[in-house]
């Protein structure tokens, strides 16, 4: 596996670092964009990638705070939630969507993937702009866990392209059954073919082996459906 650091132009003029892994071997590979939590491409969302490489898939993690952070922003998971705020005061699903089209692009460009084999996987953050990724690109697959606020995007369920798996925690606090039942019926009643899964025991970030609501069944469990997905998907 290699990895390596790319730079990235998006729409709006702006320069966005990303982080890519690449599966040993000549390919092409199917790719998929690995999109962040509220923390950075830190090492957990630089070891999803690199898994995911593993696997036999192309990853590449865009830096979603770029227009506020430098490149290779990433803080603890400790910290005050407060100096997070002000990177995501200034994201808009406009700004977001700029920024995954850029990604997205520059899967397209390269010899060694498979365009039209394109999937995304996100958490929190991540989660929420994978199913606005699903809204916007032609992807095959998108998988998203336990992404906050992606009710305020369930206007765009009937723009899905493609099949969505979606992870939440059944112990989080940070995201009501409201507002996941808001984002599922959407996804029903547009139509579009979803896996809708809530793990009773699991809390927010149940996948971070880094934060204290990991869960190692529930991440192990987890992991195993999203690979099955991607296989079926991709």
């Amino acid at each position: 596996m290699i990895t390596k650091k790319v730079m990235l132009q998006v729409s709006d003029g702006s320069s966005m670092q990303a982080y890519v892994a690449i599966p040993e071997g000549q390919g092409p590979f199917p790719g998929v964009l690995v999109l962040q939590e509220a923390f950075g491409v830190n090492g957990h969302i630089r070891g999803i990638a690199e898994r995911i490489a593993k696997e036999g898939y192309l990853a590449i993690a865009p830096e979603l705070f770029h227009r506020t952070a430098e490149p290779g922003f990433e803080i603890g998971y400790t910290v005050d939630f407060s100096l997070i705020m002000p990177h995501f005061q200034t994201m808009t699903p406009e700004s977001l969507s700029m920024d995954i089209q850029a990604a997205y692009d520059w899967l397209q460009q390269q010899n060694n993937v498979i365009s039209a084999k394109i999937a995304s996987i996100g958490f929190c953050l991540g989660g929420r702009a994978t199913f606005l990724a699903n809204a916007n690109l032609p992807l095959s697959a998108a998988i998203s866990f336990y992404g906050g606020r992606t009710d305020a995007l369930a206007d765009r369920a009937p723009l899905l392209h493609a099949p969505h798996l979606f992870f939440w925690g059944g112990l989080d606090k940070h995201i009501a059954q409201e507002q996941i039942d808001t984002v599922i019926n959407a996804v029903k009643q547009a139509g579009k073919p979803y896996t809708n899964v809530v793990i009773s025991y699991a809390d927010h970030g149940f996948n971070c082996d880094d934060r204290a609501s990991y869960n190692k069944q529930a991440a192990t469990e987890a992991w195993a459906l999203s690979m099955a997905f991607l296989k079926n998907n991709l």
